[in-house]
């Protein structure tokens, strides 16, 4: 199952090259993580990075994928917005503002909650994660 991780706002590519080079450091996901490139602009130099696509299979990949992204969202410093999609439609997104003071028992329910999404995307399943195909939100603060 590929998971489409798209970030938003200013410096959204910037944003997507740091968390595909942060996920590539986890060997669970080594192998995994790729780049999507969206179509040239007109005037541009080159293709923009449109989203990071990252193939789960069976096993602590999903798991491994969660608590990247959670890891990463914390070390931002302002505003960031990554959007996770499963194949399907089903989505997830995420905000993260000055993240670092989260305490131990946030950081699992955050990790928790991707990781279910992303569980539940490969069984097929439906569940009560509050994610519906016009997208669902969390917001860590």
């Amino acid at each position: 199952m590929d998971v489409t991780v798209a970030a938003q706002g200013p410096g959204s590519g910037d944003q997507l090259r740091s968390l595909g080079q942060w996920l590539r450091t986890d060997q669970e996901l080594r192998g995994r993580v790729g780049d999507r490139e969206g179509p040239v602009a007109p005037g541009a130099l080159g293709p923009v990075l449109d989203a990071l696509v990252v193939a789960l299979g069976p096993g602590g990949a999903a798991t491994a994928f969660a608590t990247g992204v959670i890891a990463w969202l914390r070390s931002r410093r302002g505003e960031v917005r990554i959007k996770v999609t499963l194949p399907g439609g089903r989505s997830l997104e995420l905000t993260a503002r000055r993240v670092a003071g989260l305490d131990a028992d946030a950081l699992r329910r955050q990790v928790a909650d991707l990781a279910d999404l992303v569980n539940q995307g490969q069984d097929g399943a439906g569940g009560d994660t509050g994610v519906d195909g016009s997208g669902g939100r969390r917001e860590l603060t």
